[in-house]
């Protein structure tokens, strides 16, 4: 087996890259949570404002279907024009494909609320905003966590393309190392940006899955 001259093994590459990587997985971290965030609450925000309109939610959820079928790389080139290169076409890309599982799972989930509870609190003179924060949104909170803990993984993965366009976080890694394959640490560089996804991937889902078990009603839990 031929050697590159420079290569290291994985476990001394990570070594001596280590503040580097932290920093890496600390901003890939911190940009999916921070999309997931604003797409959350947009998603929310838009479910809310049309599931009770049969037409506006198919629109809603076309709409955000749409945005999530075009191709990252694609999107992120389309948004070098009008926000350039970094964090801001890099944030806006992950934002809109973190939409589609939010809006539809809130539409989704508001929309199976027992017609007889909402029925039942109107009758006791309970408001229609009243109704929504205290009955609709806690009984349709797991499905939209769901939908939440799915767009994360989506905004994990791409993420990392968002090296594309000089964006934050462990895609760089992975980037540098495919450009120069079979150089010195070319694999250790991808193996090392894929696996800090992974893990990544591995520690957002068990913090959903903690987060859902104090956040949802207990007559309500699976």
């Amino acid at each position: 087996m031929i050697s590159v001259e420079g290569t290291v093994s994985f476990w001394e590459y990570l070594d001596s890259r280590r503040e580097r990587l932290v920093f890496e997985t600390w901003q890939h971290a911190s940009m999916v949570f921070q999309t997931v965030l604003v797409a959350l609450v947009i998603g929310v925000l838009v479910g809310v404002a049309v599931y009770r309109n049969e037409r506006m939610s198919a629109f809603a959820t076309s709409t955000a279907g749409v945005l999530f079928t075009i191709p990252s790389l694609a999107l992120l080139g389309l948004l070098i024009t009008p926000l350039g290169l970094g964090v801001a076409p890099s944030v806006v890309a992950l934002t809109l494909y973190s939409l589609l599982p939010i809006v539809r799972n809130t539409i989704v989930g508001l929309a199976g609320v027992d017609q007889t509870l909402v029925d039942a609190a109107r009758g006791i003179g309970m408001t229609r905003a009243a109704i929504l924060l205290r009955i609709e949104l806690p009984l349709a909170w797991p499905v939209i966590l769901t939908g939440a803990r799915v767009s994360t993984q989506i905004a994990m993965g791409v993420g990392a393309i968002a090296a594309y366009v000089n964006g934050p976080g462990l895609g760089e890694q992975i980037f540098s190392g495919l450009a120069r394959l079979g150089g010195a640490n070319a694999i250790n560089m991808t193996l090392a940006g894929t696996l800090g996804i992974v893990l990544l991937a591995l520690i957002f889902d068990g913090c959903f899955m903690l987060i859902s078990r104090l956040t949802t009603p207990r007559g309500i839990r699976v």
